[in-house]
């Protein structure tokens, strides 16, 4: 179910509609504003709306790479995955063949 949140991004008011948790929208804010406070820290002279571009640009190549990360793991065990199932079809011995030691 959807809750109404009242956040602050970098000292701004933000009414948020989600439906997660209390934990989970205060963690996403937490590491925005992490995000935000290290860039400022590390930049001079940029703007609020500087600082939360480099803040969207920072998280959204970190979803990148997590995404990327993600389609290699699975290509990776569907690859395991296949030869697991070509190596059980290669050893399955017919019960029906006539020559089987029983």
């Amino acid at each position: 179910m959807k809750k109404r949140f009242n956040i602050k991004i970098m000292g701004q008011d933000i009414a948020v509609v989600s439906d997660k948790g209390d934990d989970h929208v205060e963690s996403v804010v937490r590491y925005v504003n992490e995000k935000a406070e290290e860039i400022e820290k590390n930049s001079k002279d940029v703007s609020t709306l500087g600082i939360a571009i480099m803040v969207t640009l920072n998280i959204t190549e970190e979803l990148f790479d997590l995404t990327e990360e993600q389609k290699k793991l699975c290509n990776r065990y569907e690859s395991i995955a296949e030869n697991l199932i070509n190596y059980i079809d290669k050893t399955r011995i017919d019960v029906n063949d006539p020559l089987r030691c029983a």
